[in-house]
């Protein structure tokens, strides 16, 4: 059995997929001898071997010698293959090739499906070995196909398939076909019967990848990013710092009349993005991770992490945001809880507290 054809495909597999030669011929030797012996009803030894180097096929019966036979089908006594060649003793493997009358199209089909199923595991095995170190990472892709709610989009040069969840979809971002992205690689997820990329354009990782390859001062370790919060969409706060007097890391990261920062707001669809410098005093940070609202002060309450930032009147719904999101998002940067307070409304309570009164009547207050 001869097909230059077949061999020929065989290396353009290897080309376009990345898969060996030598992976391909042994799952198609395991394929050929179950379909011979599908397509025959024979039961005995049977051995496939491919040469890839002459370009041929060839099918061979085998049998095992034996002293006392008991399976005639995969076995040979010693006194009969000695009548083949007088050497053969216990223990040695007979191969006769044998010439198929009708390994016809019916095996094909069937080797056909068995090398398709371990073409696909083949696959998926390198899928989880190229990306396994890559979870964490940013990744450019293209978006291949929409269906039920998930993109489907082709990363690196193998074009292995990522599936961009709807809960991993940047809340009124569209997706178009043929769609440039940046995308963060959240996990391989190794299924029964195929792997898949599961990327996102949500985690707070996307930004801090965005800022790493955009800022070198970052890639160079002379500015660390201590933290992000983020709410997709809408707003993220990210907190830096360096401890090398001589670099403005926030300045780094704005970059020349902030051409840094608005191509990652470019990238992430017009996201508001606050750049906090981080302190190692924690009431410290809690007032910069308020901007943009002024904060004239801030207290630590009883209770484990928690403080009272105090800020001007015409300040507070700033502080706060829209729907509590300055606050909330100051609240996961930080690690504490904050009261947010008017200055007003801290000095109603100190006067209510000097007349002996219980309660803030009049008093501005979120709690987060």
């Amino acid at each position: 059995m001869v097909n230059q054809d077949f061999f020929a495909a065989l290396e353009d597999l290897e080309r376009e997929k990345g898969i060996s030669q030598a992976e391909f011929i042994s799952a198609l030797e395991n394929a050929l001898v179950f379909a011979y012996k599908k397509s025959t009803g024979d039961v005995s030894g049977i051995s496939v071997k491919l040469n890839p180097e002459k370009k041929t096929i060839k099918i061979y019966s085998v049998k095992n010698v034996v002293d006392e036979v008991t399976d005639p089908e995969k076995e040979i006594s010693v006194a009969d293959a000695c009548e083949i060649k007088k050497s053969y003793k216990a223990g040695d493997v007979i191969s006769t090739e044998i010439a198929p009358k009708n390994f016809g199209r019916i095996a094909a089909q069937t080797a056909k499906q068995v090398v398709m199923q371990k073409l696909r595991e083949i696959e998926r095995a390198n899928t989880v070995s190229e990306f396994e170190d890559k979870e964490g990472e940013l990744m450019a892709c293209t978006v291949r196909r929409i269906e039920d709610g998930n993109v489907y989009v082709e990363i690196g040069g193998n074009q292995i398939e990522g599936v961009l969840s709807p809960k991993d979809q940047v809340p009124g971002e569209k997706y178009e076909i043929n769609q440039k992205l940046n995308v963060f690689v959240k996990r391989v997820k190794n299924t029964g019967k195929n792997a898949q990329i599961m990327v996102s354009r949500t985690a707070t990782g996307l930004v801090k990848r965005l800022f790493e390859n955009e800022v070198p001062e970052i890639k160079q370790g002379v500015v660390v990013i201590k933290g992000v919060a983020r709410e997709p969409g809408q707003r993220t706060k990210i907190a830096i710092y360096s401890d090398d007097p001589a670099v403005d890391a926030v300045g780094a990261c704005v970059g020349n009349k902030g051409a840094r920062v608005n191509a990652i707001v470019a990238e992430l669809g017009g996201e508001k993005i606050d750049i906090i410098p981080w302190s190692e005093n924690p009431l410290e940070f809690i007032a910069k991770a308020l901007s943009p609202a002024k904060v004239i002060k801030v207290m630590q309450l009883e209770g484990e992490n928690s403080a009272r930032a105090i800020v001007p009147d015409d300040k507070l719904s700033l502080a706060i945001g829209r729907n509590g999101q300055n606050a909330r998002l100051a609240v996961r940067l930080t690690g504490w809880k904050i009261d947010v307070r008017s200055e007003s409304s801290v000095f109603e309570d100190t006067d209510t507290a000097n007349g002996e009164t219980s309660g803030n009547e009049g008093g501005e207050e979120t709690q987060i």
